[in-house]
Parts: C-alpha cells; sequence; structure tokens
C-alpha cells in the first residue's frame, strides 16, 4: 500500500513552497530598495494557490514530467500570470523605484506569520501520523 502525500499533507505543502517562493520575491525588492528604475514584485498567492492545486487534481497547466513510477509528481514553485508588480503608493522619487520599504516589510512579516502557520499545520499533521504509526 502507497502512501499519497497529497492525501496526508494536502494544501499545506503546496502553500509552504508558494509562501517560500513570496519571501524571495519580497526579499528582493528590499535589496533593491535603492537601485534605480527597480520595479517592486508581488505574487498573487490566490491565483498561484489556485494553480497548484488544480495542477494537483489532474488539471492542465505546468505539471512537470513523472517519467519513471518512482518520482514525486509535481508542479512548477510558481505558475504563469501570478507575478505581479506593486504599484507604488508613494511620490516618484524620480530615479523610477517602486519600492516602499515600509510596504515591503509589512508584506514580509505577514508572509512569514503565514509560513509560520503552514509549518505549525503541517507538524499537526506529522504528530498525528507519528501517533498513527507508533499505535497510540
Amino acid at each position: 500500500m502507497s502512501i499519497s502525500f497529497d492525501n496526508i499533507f494536502g494544501v499545506h505543502s503546496r502553500a509552504l513552497n508558494l509562501r517560500n517562493k513570496r519571501a524571495e520575491i519580497l526579499a528582493g525588492n528590499l535589496a533593491n530598495a535603492d537601485t534605480p528604475g527597480y520595479k517592486a514584485q508581488d505574487m498573487d498567492f490566490k491565483a498561484a494557490m489556485d494553480q497548484a492545486l488544480r495542477n494537483q487534481n489532474g488539471g492542465s497547466g505546468t505539471n512537470l514530467a513523472k517519467t519513471n513510477q518512482k518520482h514525486i509528481a509535481g508542479s512548477a514553485l510558481m505558475p504563469d500570470g501570478t507575478r505581479v508588480f506593486r504599484e507604488s503608493l508613494q511620490p516618484d522619487t524620480g530615479d523610477g523605484n517602486t519600492v516602499d520599504v515600509s510596504v515591503e516589510r509589512m508584506a514580509y512579516m505577514e508572509n512569514s506569520i503565514d509560513y509560520q502557520t503552514t509549518l505549525t499545520f503541517l507538524n499537526g499533521k506529522i504528530s498525528n501520523l507519528r501517533r498513527v504509526l507508533s499505535g497510540e
């Protein structure tokens, strides 16, 4: 009998991957806060999650080819159409940079909290599996 991690962990494993990718994007914005012409980016998390779920459920999209039965099925971390450019909330500084450091920090912290929440859910599922496997 094989175990399907998609059935066990559900949406949380995909959410964790997407939260990680969003953290990379937001960190890139902070790193480029002083780069002339840099446009702040973000991820449409809901669209990315919807696409990941469609791919998981056999929909068409960016599924990776599974060429061997032992390969783990998967999809691209960030589906097409989910990266967006953030509109600047501050007046134009003249250099074309749209990064607002306070907005980026808040988005990064919010994403970090969501990441930790997802980890908590996954840890709970793993704890339950351990209890079941040990016969408790």
